[in-house]
C-alpha cells in the first residue's frame, strides 16, 4: 500500500482528500498543527472509510519537528500540500503572517521532500494567481496577473518555489492545482466545512445563517461589473476536487515528471446571490441577509476552463449544484447536534 503524507489534512478539503485517498487504497498519513481544523474531522474520515489516517499534530513552519515526521514516513511515494492561512481579507490585514506561515510551510516541506528522498508533490494552489482576468474563463494558459491579496501573492510565490526547486532537483515532480471555491460536504455528512469562529468563506457563513448561529449573512458589494452586481465565483463540490488530487497523484505515479498545471473548476460561475437563492431553493432553508461594503482583496469575476483537467487526468466536477448545497445543509445540521 503506497503512503501519501498530507499536510493540513484535518482541514476542510484535507479531509475529504483523506477519504478519497483511503477509498482508492492509499495509506495516509496526516499532519496538522489543529489551528483552524480540528481533530474530530478524522474521526469522520474513520467512520467514512473504516480506517483512521495516522495523526501527526505538528507545524509545518517548525522544520525540525516536520524532519522528525518525514523520518518517520520516509517510504512515503508522494505528498499533498494544503496546510496554510486561507482568508483573503485576513492577509489584506495580516500579510507578515501569512507570507511567514504559507511560505515557510512550504519551503519547509520541499526541504524534508528532498532530504527524505520522497519525489511527488501535489500543491494545493489556488485561482487567486489569475489576479483580476481580462478574459474569461481562465485557462492554464491564463497570464498571471497581480494577485489581489496577500493571500493570493502567497500561491504566486510558492508555485514559483515549487517551479525552481524542481528544476533544480529533476528527482522531484510537482503538480499544481489551482483550486477555484470548494463548497459541499461528504454525502455521510460526517465531514464537511467547520471554521473557527467566524467563515470567511461563503458557503459555512450561509449554512450557520440558516441555522441561526450567525444573525445575517454579510454579503460584500452589489455594485461590481457582473450581470447582477455581485462577485461571481466558480464553486466546485469538495469531493469532485478531492477526486481531483488522487487523479494527481495516479497521474505522477505512473511516471509523469516535472511540472504540471491543472485548473480545478466546473465551468460555470454562478453570482453571490445566485448561489444564496439556489440553497434556499435546494434546501427551503431561509437566509438572512444584508449588503455591506465591498471587501479588500475580492476579484469581481472568475470562473474555469478545466478541459485541461478533463484530458490529462480523466477528471472532471460533475456533482450537481444542488446536490452540493444539501450535502452542506445536512453538515450544518449534524453540527448542530
Amino acid at each position: 500500500m503506497q503512503k501519501i503524507i498530507i499536510t493540513g489534512g484535518a482541514g476542510y478539503i484535507g479531509s475529504h482528500t483523506a477519504v478519497a485517498l483511503q477509498e482508492s487504497g492509499f495509506d495516509v498519513v496526516v499532519i496538522d498543527n489543529l489551528s483552524n481544523s480540528s481533530v474530530a474531522s478524522l474521526d469522520g474520515v474513520a467512520s467514512i472509510t473504516g480506517t483512521r489516517p495516522c495523526f501527526e499534530c505538528v507545524d509545518c513552519t517548525n522544520i525540525e519537528a516536520l524532519r522528525s515526521v518525514f523520518n518517520r514516513h520516509s517510504d512515503a511515494v508522494g505528498v499533498i500540500h494544503f496546510a496554510a492561512l486561507k482568508a483573503v481579507g485576513e492577509s489584506v490585514q495580516q500579510p507578515l503572517l501569512y507570507y511567514r506561515n504559507n511560505l515557510d510551510g512550504l519551503i519547509n516541506v520541499l526541504t524534508c521532500m528532498l532530504e527524505f528522498q520522497i519525489p511527488n508533490i501535489v500543491f494545493s494552489s489556488s485561482a487567486t494567481v489569475y489576479g483580476v482576468p481580462s478574459v474569461l474563463p481562465v485557462t492554464e494558459e491564463t497570464p498571471l496577473q497581480p494577485a489581489t491579496s496577500p493571500y493570493g501573492q502567497t500561491k504566486v510565490i510558492g508555485e514559483n518555489i515549487i517551479r525552481d526547486t524542481v528544476l533544480a532537483n529533476p528527482v522531484l515532480g510537482a503538480t499544481l492545482l489551482r483550486y477555484f471555491n470548494p463548497i459541499g460536504a461528504h454525502p455521510s455528512g460526517l465531514i464537511g466545512e467547520h471554521p473557527n469562529g467566524i467563515p470567511n468563506n461563503l458557503m459555512p457563513y450561509i449554512t450557520q445563517t440558516a441555522a441561526g448561529i450567525r444573525p445575517m449573512l454579510r454579503i460584500f458589494g452589489d455594485d461590481y461589473d457582473t450581470p447582477d452586481g455581485f462577485c461571481v465565483r466558480d464553486y466546485i463540490d469538495v469531493n469532485d476536487l478531492a477526486a481531483a488530487h488522487v487523479a494527481a497523484l495516479q497521474y505522477m505515479l505512473k511516471g509523469a515528471t516535472g511540472i504540471s498545471t491543472f485548473n480545478l473548476g466546473t465551468g460555470r460561475g454562478y453570482s453571490v446571490m445566485e448561489l444564496v437563492n439556489a440553497f434556499q431553493e435546494s434546501t427551503g432553508a431561509d437566509v438572512p441577509y444584508q449588503i455591506v461594503a465591498r471587501r479588500a482583496g475580492d476579484v469581481p469575476a472568475i470562473w474555469a476552463d478545466a478541459s485541461l483537467a478533463g484530458r490529462v487526468l480523466n477528471w472532471r466536477a460533475d456533482t450537481p449544484l444542488s446536490e452540493t448545497l444539501k450535502s452542506a445543509w445536512r453538515w450544518q445540521q449534524n453540527c448542530k447536534k
